[in-house]
């Protein structure tokens, strides 16, 4: 489910907190399933369960899950974080369209591009 890159310059927690919000964005994880514990996912992963935590925190801290005192985390239901999430994409896309018209890419192939796709 998880697989940490130890190439990747990013610290493992931010990887894990990335790779669960890819799932539960894309229906992967439904709302109100039971995140793995941190200790089993630690021991899965073959890391301090520190590290897990400080992403489930950070998850939560996001909205993507909840924590249930003595039960563990769950997947949150919130539907407003697949929309949040479009807007950013679609933020960082025209920032890179403006970037690209100003060297010198012109609108037309930016969009030729865009179709290819």
């Amino acid at each position: 489910m998880i697989i940490i890159d130890y190439k990747d310059a990013r610290p493992i927690y931010e990887q894990i907190v990335e790779k669960f919000k890819v799932l539960i964005l894309k229906g992967g994880m439904q709302p109100d399933e039971q995140m793995p514990s941190v200790r089993n996912l630690a021991i899965e992963l073959s890391i301090n369960p520190n590290t897990i935590q400080k992403a489930y925190a950070e998850l939560e801290r996001q909205g993507f899950i909840y924590t249930v005192k003595g039960r563990g985390n769950f997947v949150s239901g919130d539907s407003r974080l697949v929309e949040e999430r479009k807007k950013e994409c679609l933020h960082k896309i025209l920032e890179l369209a403006v970037e690209a018209m100003e060297i010198g890419l012109s609108k037309a192939e930016l969009m030729r591009e865009i179709e290819q796709l």
